[in-house]
């Protein structure tokens, strides 16, 4: 099965206009600090144009993503207030209690963020690297609905375009196959990098920001090659 695919950072309703005939299947607005921050009105628009076309179309839209970084109670219930998003994706040091309570609170999915730093490991030589990873992840394992691996940021803690080492992704698959959990692959992906790793690694989802933008902002034809080059149907290198 192909991977889904998730375009962050949208900020307005006439990128969504421009791509809304793409096969996406997710759509990801940032309200944590971020040059592609939004606010709840700005998501809102954009969530209720997606409800307004989903009943012109013989095929599923895309679902929404709100990106947060440690928010507070107050934060995630104002905003789902006033944005009905499908996902709730933490990209701090949210615990699994935290992860609990928002599921449990506004039924939503949650997704939880696991920032790779720089450092290579080689796992062909030793894996008890992810001993204690994996100790850490079985506390999520019953309150997420997937893991996301991204590439860590110090200042945002994600979203920096910068890709991880990718021969850490079996391990983390391995897990999340065994917990019934998705894996979704986030870090400077492009057009002309995401084959690469589909054809390399099994993941249920990949995640694009920077990856699709020309001077910070969204590029259209960036982003119907991306999706292009993801959803045919050879998967030949």
């Amino acid at each position: 099965m192909k991977p889904t695919i998730k375009i962050c950072g949208l900020q307005g309703v006439e990128v969504l206009k421009s791509i809304q005939s793409l096969p996406i299947d997710q759509i990801g607005f940032v309200f944590a600090p971020s040059k592609r921050r939004v606010t709840t009105e700005q998501a809102s628009e954009m969530i209720a144009y997606l409800n307004h076309i989903k009943g012109q179309k013989d095929r599923n839209l895309p679902i929404s993503v709100g990106v947060f970084v440690n928010p507070t109670e107050e934060e995630l219930t104002q905003v789902l207030e006033h944005a009905a998003l499908d996902v709730v994706q933490l990209h701090g040091d949210e615990s699994p209690q935290f992860c609990e309570w928002v599921k449990k609170k506004f039924g939503v999915q949650v997704y939880k963020v696991i920032s790779i730093r720089g450092e290579h490991i080689d796992v062909n030589v030793d894996a008890s690297w992810f001993d204690e990873i994996r100790t850490r992840l079985e506390c999520y394992q019953d309150v997420i609905d997937a893991i996301l691996l991204d590439t860590h940021d110090p200042v945002y803690g994600g979203g920096s375009g910068r890709a991880f080492h990718w021969e850490l992704i079996p391990q983390y698959a391995e897990w999340a196959k065994q917990a019934e959990i998705k894996l979704i692959v986030a870090g400077g992906l492009h057009p002309d990098n995401v084959r690469k790793l589909v054809d390399a690694y099994e993941v249920d989802g990949i995640d694009v920001s920077s990856g699709v933008e020309t001077n910070g902002r969204k590029d259209i034809e960036k982003i119907k090659d991306f999706v292009e080059r993801l959803k045919r149907d050879d998967y030949s290198s």
